[in-house]
């Protein structure tokens, strides 16, 4: 790491108060939870009533919630199946029964709660909302600090499988010199962040919020990474270019010049100007608009009326696996997993069926599928447009994403960019699927900014 970039590390007198609430916080009781917005978890109490205190917080999930969740799949009113052989009407009958009959009868939650207080976790007030995140700072001194944001429908469990080979690195085969202290925060109404009360809560407000997080937390110098809605909100940090901020990695960039966004939403043919890259580009970009966003679209026109994510468990399933990707399918690996095969050819890599439901189970205890969906209508551009930052950012692109950006566009959007790989596997939800891969690539992408 260069010279301009100090090991940071927490003042002892925040330390020690943060000592002191975990113990503090271990003596609370347990919280019944609400219907209308409940909060599955314990923080400690804030000094003098300081709301921007570093709280640290426990999961803990009441058993009666857990027994009206088995209640409600098993009480499931089941629609005939489609009139296809695929997939093209939505997530198959016979798949989702299965995932709700080993929701219902063998998945253990406990299991994903007892891996999330393995972790440091912790709540803090900023601009009025409570934001959950977690925080592992690695043994290596000069770890290089970065914020890692999740998307949807993702939440902080999809990050779980890169936290110890990102912090620890010389415990999965890599130097310590790649060593990152992070922090991993869920998005503004996801998971055990606050919900937002009034509008405003998108992407710009929520990036400020990032990078008064990383100060809080005593970092002066950081770095941010993220892949679907956390690619947005780490380009628009990388387009507000806090002082602070060294660069960006993304896995869901925003690189489609403003022509060929226009082409493409006009449902032009391909301009014969393009590359064989560019035009692979524009027709997957294409297959996503007309056949594999209807959810996005609903989310961000109309998320009010998804009454049915916080009354069903199985409709909440349901529009959380139906997740279009490059692979012009429901989320390929999210498909796998819960068929428990290869389905089309393309695998789950790491992903597993209780992976799967680890997260849809956080939505639905924390009654978050309405809330999270907000943060499309609160989204006021397009996510694949060329971004244009001119911070170091660096790029990997995965061939089941959306679209897989060409060096072309990245180069143009990215001015400064400093890493770019394309690689052989794995897909939107990579850092689920391909962890080992994932860690690889975040380490390559910000080593330039460490010599």
């Amino acid at each position: 790491m260069s010279d301009h970039l100090p090991p940071p590390s927490l003042p002892r007198r925040r330390f020690l108060g943060m000592a002191a609430a975990t113990v503090a916080a271990s003596s609370l009781s347990q919280l019944v939870l609400a219907d209308t917005n409940p909060t599955p978890g314990d923080a400690a109490p804030s000094a003098a009533g300081d709301k921007t205190a570093i709280r640290p917080f426990r999961v803990h999930v009441p058993d009666a919630q857990l027994a009206d969740l088995r209640r409600r799949i098993k009480a499931t009113r089941w629609p005939e199946r489609e009139t296809v052989t695929d997939s093209s009407q939505g997530v198959p009958l016979a798949m989702i029964q299965k995932l709700a009959h080993h929701w219902a009868t063998d998945y253990d939650w406990r299991k994903c709660e007892a891996k999330l207080n393995a972790l440091p976790q912790f709540i803090t007030e900023i601009d009025g909302l409570d934001i959950h995140f977690i925080h592992v700072r690695s043994k290596h001194d000069n770890a290089m600090p970065m914020i890692v944001t999740h998307g949807w429908p993702g939440s902080v469990i999809e990050q779980f499988k890169i936290i110890d080979p990102l912090s620890n690195p010389t415990a999965h085969g890599a130097s310590a010199s790649d060593a990152f202290h992070l922090v991993i925060p869920s998005l503004p109404g996801y998971g055990f962040s606050g919900k937002p009360t009034t509008t405003g809560w998108g992407p710009e407000r929520t990036a400020r919020a990032w990078t008064v997080l990383m100060k809080r937390l005593g970092y002066t110098q950081f770095v941010a990474q993220g892949g679907d809605l956390g690619g947005v909100v780490s380009n628009v940090m990388a387009q507000q270019a806090p002082p602070e901020l060294l660069g960006i990695h993304t896995n869901f960039p925003g690189t489609v010049p403003p022509d060929i966004l226009k082409a493409i939403l006009a449902g032009d043919a391909p301009p014969a100007t393009l590359s064989a890259d560019e035009k692979f580009a524009y027709e997957q970009l294409g297959t996503a608009f007309m056949k594999r966003r209807a959810y996005a679209f609903e989310m961000g026109t109309r998320p009010q009326t998804l009454y049915g994510l916080a009354d069903s468990p199985v409709a909440l399933a349901t529009w959380i696996i139906d997740h279009g990707d490059g692979y012009d399918q429901p989320a390929a690996a999210l498909i796998s997993a819960v068929a428990g095969q290869t389905v089309n050819g393309h695998g789950a890599g790491d992903l597993t069926l209780d992976d799967v439901l680890d997260d849809i189970t956080l939505y639905w205890l924390t009654n978050t599928g309405v809330s999270a969906a907000r943060f499309y209508w609160e989204s006021h551009f397009n996510f694949y447009a060329a971004v244009y930052v001119s911070i170091p950012a660096a790029v990997s692109v995965f061939p089941g994403e959306v679209y897989p950006a060409p060096r072309s566009w990245t180069e143009k959007a990215y001015r400064n960019l400093i890493y770019y790989n394309k690689l052989d596997k794995g897909g939107h939800f990579a850092s689920w699927e391909q962890p080992k891969l994932f860690a690889e690539e975040v380490r390559a992408g910000f080593r330039p900014l460490r010599k």
